[in-house]
């Protein structure tokens, strides 16, 4: 299983806003990451819909955590950013042509595993991946500066 860029670059967004104490402009995390700030700019907004992150526009705007770290799931944030999880055919009822279905395992199998996942990651928030909070930082803010 792969997630989508778009997911991958969400958890960035989120974990870019918690290292830092200060709001934080689209254009430091798009720098930071190699990112186009159109892309952040869709994550962003997205994120700030379901209230992960406030925005404020202007001059001193910029982006913070709209909740507390420990607020948010890892799990319910990768739900929330992919629209599907067709990892087979047999998942899309509604598009779903394959013949072997009715008789077929690999649904069962296919499905256990998703759940296995998603159990993983609902056991993590978003305080639990800043737990090293100092090391990313630095990473981070070595990377500006080499921009």
């Amino acid at each position: 299983m792969r997630l989508k860029k778009y997911t991958d670059f969400s958890l960035r967004v989120l974990l870019y806003t918690a290292a830092n104490e200060q709001k934080v402009s689209i254009k430091d995390i798009s720098d930071t990451f190699y990112i186009s700030t159109e892309h952040i700019r869709k994550v962003v907004h997205q994120l700030s819909v379901n209230d992960y992150i406030k925005t404020t526009r202007g001059r001193n705007g910029g982006i913070v955590l709209a909740r507390d770290p420990r607020e948010i799931n890892i799990g319910a944030v990768i739900r929330l950013m992919e629209n599907d999880f067709y990892l087979v055919e047999c998942f899309d009822g509604e598009h779903n042509q394959c013949v072997i279905t009715p008789a077929c395992k690999l649904r069962s199998v296919v499905g256990e595993a998703m759940k296995a996942f998603f159990n993983v990651l609902n056991q993590y928030t978003l305080a639990d991946l800043m737990e090293n909070k100092d090391e990313l930082k630095e990473l981070m803010q070595w990377n500006n500066e080499k921009n």
